[in-house]
């Protein structure tokens, strides 16, 4: 029984307003607030501040309405916030959204005012606390003592006037952590395949702890996911920067257009205005200047030489200004060795939970698979194939779509005999950029060696004229193979499985005619009936 419009339900909508600000007007609202509210609102930050409510509406129940339709809520401790019942209101409401949303997050500015005045209401709170306790409901006022504890118990910014940090530098910090907070919200309520893992928490945790320049190489195998980990990347940080660029498939666009035409891309777009750069060797000193000025996040996306590297980004750090980060993807480990990378990270294959999350995404529009029809034991049979690549997990997942079971089954089987075409196409990226000697010790590998000790087979391969130590390396920097702890020679079920289709390729009807043979069914009648070719 194909699958129902029910497994696909559609996106939740985006929330009214980003921020909103609860703060004191007597305090902050022609200074601090303004020149923060007027920041956000230039970072394209949807922000509710109470000066925008229309005139003769219902001022609680528009306030109300605004902070349960807010994802980010800035709260703006200062000497006088207390003495406002509002404020108070609102933090109430503010608290209760915290607790009852899990995406929702509270950031406390604590502004001219020591936190542990706020927590324990003491300082200048202390003598309104004092009214209040005389003169309102107890219950309302522990209410009150308790929002302020909690609130003042998040981690947030201090502000107490001192040279050392500017009202301006805080309010960049602010919008940044800002930025973040929504753009992992934004990035879970849009249907996506990618999935949070250690792979992308490893590139995080150094972006997030290095505040030098830094480049950062991200390596793998054909299909493994470089391209979504980076693109998850960017949209999280470039936000945080002055200025930042995507260059997608970096290689292929440099082959159609021209090196000059990607410089240019890379440096308009970092600029925000129209450049002309002849080529990548020249550059004015007036650009270079400015460049080295800024902080910029840049994504190169599958460099395949060393020298196109040098040539986007100069030797070493040339154009980059301080804190500027950028991240590097390529299937070929020797084009990071070659430059100065500061950090290289080898892409994981997924785990099973999170393979069995990323299919289930394509295949059902849900992160697990419905336990009826037997979808749940097909899915881990259609895991078992993949192995933990995300492509074949994405190309599987949305090709068995809507299928019934039996249509599922007999796609599986097929797949033992005919490898699918849209897998194989990027696998075979990495094989096509290999020599012929290094392509002769690829099929040699997939088709007779996997598995065993890699000194045996480097000599049997040199013997035969291959020049195997260099070769067998360069398979590895292309991430092609690998090599266990006991040094024998490994390779991915997918790839072995490309090297076998090429070598099937070459005599589709007659294993015969063919420069390989391993199946022993295939040899024996081969010999047998005479059909070995020349």
């Amino acid at each position: 029984m194909a699958f129902s419009d029910a497994y696909f339900p559609t996106a939740p909508p985006l929330s009214k307003y980003d921020v909103f600000i609860s703060f004191t007007g007597k305090d902050t609202r022609n200074g601090f607030t303004s020149h923060l509210y007027s920041a956000l609102c230039r970072n394209q930050i949807e922000t509710f501040i109470d000066n925008r409510i229309e005139k003769g509406g219902e001022i609680w129940e528009e306030l109300v309405e605004a902070i349960r339709d807010s994802m980010v809520y800035l709260v703006i401790f200062s000497e006088h916030y207390a003495h406002s019942k509002w404020c108070l209101r609102e933090l109430v409401e503010i608290m209760e959204c915290k607790n009852k949303k899990e995406d929702c997050h509270v950031i406390p500015v604590f502004y001219m005012i020591e936190p542990s005045h706020v927590r324990k209401q003491t300082g200048s709170y202390y003598g309104v606390f004092a009214d209040y306790e005389r003169n309102l409901d107890p219950g309302l006022v522990r209410q009150w003592r308790k929002v302020l504890f909690d609130a003042a118990n998040i981690a947030g910014f201090e502000y107490h006037g001192h040279p050392s940090r500017t009202e301006s530098n805080l309010i960049e910090s602010i919008i940044q952590m800002v930025l973040r907070k929504l753009n992992r919200k934004y990035r879970s309520e849009v249907r996506s395949p990618f999935i949070y893992d250690q792979n992308y928490a490893c590139i995080e945790s150094v972006l997030t702890h290095s505040k030098e320049v830094r480049t950062i190489g991200i390596w793998g195998m054909g299909g493994i996911g470089k391209t979504t980990i980076a693109t998850a990347i960017f949209q999280e940080f470039s936000p945080l920067y002055e200025g930042s660029c995507f260059l997608a498939n970096v290689t292929e666009e440099s082959e159609r257009h021209g090196l000059s035409y990607i410089f240019t891309r890379l440096l308009c777009e970092l600029l925000q205005e129209e450049v002309y750069i002849s080529t990548p060797k020249i550059v004015s000193s007036a650009i270079v200047r400015r460049l080295r000025r800024k902080k910029v996040f840049i994504v190169l996306d599958d460099v395949n030489t060393s020298e196109l590297l040098e040539n986007l980004l100069g030797v070493g750090h040339d154009y980059l200004g301080a804190g500027s980060k950028v991240i590097v993807t390529t299937r070929d480990k020797h084009v990071l060795l070659s430059r100065s990378i500061d950090h290289i990270h080898e892409v994981m294959q997924m785990n099973d939970e999170n393979s069995l999350k990323l299919f289930s995404l394509n295949a059902f529009n849900k992160i697990h698979p419905p336990d009826e029809n037997g979808y749940l034991e097909l899915s881990k049979r259609t895991l078992a194939y993949a192995k933990g690549i995300p492509l074949a997990l994405k190309v599987l997942g949305s090709f068995l779509h809507s299928k019934t079971e039996k249509e599922w089954d007999n796609a599986l089987e097929k797949l033992k005999e005919i490898p699918n075409a849209d897998i194989q196409k990027v696998l075979r990226l990495s094989f096509n950029e290999l020599d012929h000697s290094e392509k002769d010790i690829f099929l040699d590998i997939a088709c007779f060696f996997k598995g065993q000790e890699k000194e045996k087979v480097t000599t049997i391969l040199n013997k035969c004229g291959f020049y195997a130590d260099i070769g067998i390396r360069n398979l590895l920097d292309k991430a092609l193979i690998s090599i266990a702890m006991n040094q024998s020679i490994q390779m991915h079920d997918l790839i072995q499985e490309m090297g076998h289709k090429i070598v099937w390729e070459e005599s589709v009807e007659n294993p015969g005619g063919r420069s390989r043979v391993w199946n022993a069914d295939e040899v024996c009648d081969i010999l047998k009936n005479d059909k070995v070719s020349e």
